[in-house]
């Protein structure tokens, strides 16, 4: 129920003041942080002439929460304030002339969004050294909150860094196995084209020889020669008929 590991907030309200004819107002920073793990302390200044504090203990923020009638447990109680402190309707309303320089009354009034409760606290003016400590405890703390945000940022750019390197190195290493595996389709291609040229090639020199005239010609003379061949006397076919004359009557006559 404590603050122990609340992180402190820091941003600018917009300064309204109720008085038409004060002079322009100059511009404020507050920082909300855990004062100790049973109160929050909210400040706000412009370093300069004005600046307010608002310590609130537990006991006022639970009655905070019930004035303004936010359900829930309190750890969304005070998830709600934090929300509210760091959106962008963060006001500083400022009320009345004191008798110094500056505003007699001011209010921090923060809203998570439009429609939403509204989160009020009053202010207390701090002068003399108590105002210059608490401008001196803002700025400290402000650097540091730089400071830490400024060391996330070169880690993370690092981090970054050390990435895109990563990336560029499987980048070329696929870039790498790509040429590589381009180079085996391009020889395998290449191969199997020689191959199916060299057998065009020796389809296209057979049906030349066997349309050749030398190749005719020579099969023509084997037909000729089967043509012309004597069949042999005991094959050829004997002449069937009757003789008009005998030998005997040859000889006599």
């Amino acid at each position: 129920m404590g603050f122990e590991d609340l992180k402190p907030i820091f941003g600018q309200p917009k300064a309204e003041c109720s008085d038409s004819n004060s002079t322009p107002l100059p511009q404020f920073l507050f920082y909300v942080h855990a004062l100790n793990p049973t109160s929050l302390r909210f400040l706000v200044t412009d370093f300069h002439t004005s600046t307010w504090e608002s310590i609130q203990s537990l006991q006022q923020l639970e009655d905070m929460r019930d004035n303004i009638g936010v359900g829930g447990s309190w750890s969304e109680f005070v998830d709600y304030v934090m929300a509210s402190l760091k959106s962008e309707d963060v006001k500083l309303a400022l009320e009345g002339q004191s008798k110094s320089d500056g505003a007699a009354n001011a209010k921090l009034i923060a809203q998570k969004s439009k429609g939403m409760p509204r989160i009020s606290v009053f202010l207390t003016k701090l002068v003399g050294i108590a105002a210059s400590e608490s401008i001196a405890n803002f700025s400290l703390e402000l650097y540091k909150s730089f400071n830490g945000m400024h060391k996330l940022l070169i880690n993370e750019q690092e981090r970054c860094c050390q990435l895109t390197k990563v990336i560029s190195a499987e980048q070329e290493k696929n870039e790498n196995i790509q040429r590589q595996l381009d180079a085996i389709l391009y020889s395998k291609k290449q191969k199997s084209q020689k191959m199916n040229d060299n057998a065009t090639s020796d389809s296209l020199l057979s049906t030349a020889m066997q349309d050749s005239p030398g190749k005719q010609s020579s099969q023509n003379m084997g037909s000729t020669k089967v043509a012309n061949r004597v069949v042999p006397a005991y094959r050829r076919v004997k002449v069937r008929g009757v003789l008009l004359q005998d030998t005997e009557d040859d000889a006599n006559n």
